[in-house]
């Protein structure tokens, strides 16, 4: 059996220039901060990752703290700020924000003072994308990166998060852009590594998977490779839409990402959903991949207004540029027939 992985969304395979990039690094003995040239190595590996890092997100170099990811990023950046989110956030952020702004039943946020508050730029379950307003404090722009056109020059956020391993960079790796002249308190202090942003020694061999994925997802997306990618998305949404019944297709008539496909089916829990595909050979989730394995009701769902049974029923279906027609197809044809035997032993 040939397995079909759908869960971009939550990982990405590893791009052949991260892996290169990081082989390389392997070679490189020095610390980054040690003054030797082979230190000076070493630093030159994370200087030019962050310069790759910088063009391909529309940032300055100075103001990219590499970390070692969102989530520590998002601490990073929001810790005792005191800062408005929405229950849309993902949990890395929504610990640290008053969950006050409310949030449509499109998925769509409104926020009144931006300054004050926290917006996603994308969803990771349902992929609504959000239109951030100038003047944003932060913005956990992770899942938009390399899909959709972003620059952080003009998305009107003074802060945003980005992940290494969504891009097709390694796990383990990831970055707080800051807006030029702006800087935060360090939370992790030590030797003032990141320009005394973030201490301890750098990853220098993620880091250099992080820059060469950046560099080559831009270049996918601008030789039009989610453009394709949204094109198997319609198809395999249509597939789902005329071969069963009472299904609910999330943000259907909402601006998404060009992957991903969320999909509500009445009384058959998520999890089961999940375990079946992955017994027929396909790889999707039942919402975010950041709690520690525990599939429980999406709570990304209630707070666009679906009940906690509808939430308990969603899966997501996340693709990415390897995906062929033949794996959509081959996955609707595979969940329909099993949905329907759902229901027929449910009747």
């Amino acid at each position: 059996m040939t397995r079909v992985y759908l869960d971009h969304n939550a990982t990405t395979p590893l791009r052949a220039e991260a892996r290169a990039a990081m082989i390389a690094a392997m070679d490189v003995v020095g610390n980054p901060s040690s003054v030797h040239s082979e230190g000076r190595a070493a630093k030159g590996l994370v200087e030019r990752a962050r310069a790759q890092l910088a063009e391909a997100f529309g940032a300055g170099e100075a103001d990219i703290v590499f970390t070692s990811g969102a989530t520590e990023a998002a601490a990073l950046a929001l810790a005792g700020r005191g800062l408005a989110g929405a229950g849309v956030e993902h949990d890395c952020v929504r610990a640290w924000v008053d969950e006050s702004l409310p949030v449509a039943a499109s998925g769509q946020v409104q926020v009144a003072a931006p300054e004050a508050s926290v917006l996603q730029a994308a969803n990771s379950e349902t992929g609504v994308l959000q239109d951030l307003p100038p003047g944003l404090a932060v913005s956990d722009a992770v899942q938009v990166f390399g899909k959709v056109p972003f620059s952080f020059a003009w998305s009107g956020a003074r802060m945003a998060l980005v992940s290494a391993h969504k891009l097709g960079g390694p796990k383990g790796v990831g970055a707080l852009v800051l807006e030029r002249g702006l800087d935060v308190t360090a939370r992790i202090r030590g030797g003032g590594q990141e320009m005394g942003r973030r201490s301890g020694t750098e990853n220098v061999i993620g880091i250099a998977g992080f820059g060469a994925a950046a560099q080559a997802a831009v270049r996918d997306l601008n030789d039009g490779a989610w453009e394709r990618v949204a094109g198997l998305r319609n198809i395999l949404e249509k597939a789902i839409e005329s071969g069963t019944k009472e299904t609910i297709l999330v943000g259907k008539d909402t601006t998404r990402l060009p992957n991903t496909l969320c999909v509500i089916a009445p009384g058959w829990k998520g999890e089961t959903q999940v375990m079946s595909m992955d017994l027929a050979g396909f790889a999707i989730s039942a919402g975010s991949a950041c709690s520690s394995g525990k599939v429980k009701s999406s709570r990304v769902l209630q707070a666009m207004g679906y009940s906690e049974g509808e939430a308990a029923c969603a899966i997501r279906v996340s693709l990415g540029p390897s995906n062929s027609e033949e794996d959509v197809l081959r996955f609707a044809e595979a969940w329909c027939t099993a949905y329907e035997k759902y229901r027929a032993r449910a009747a």
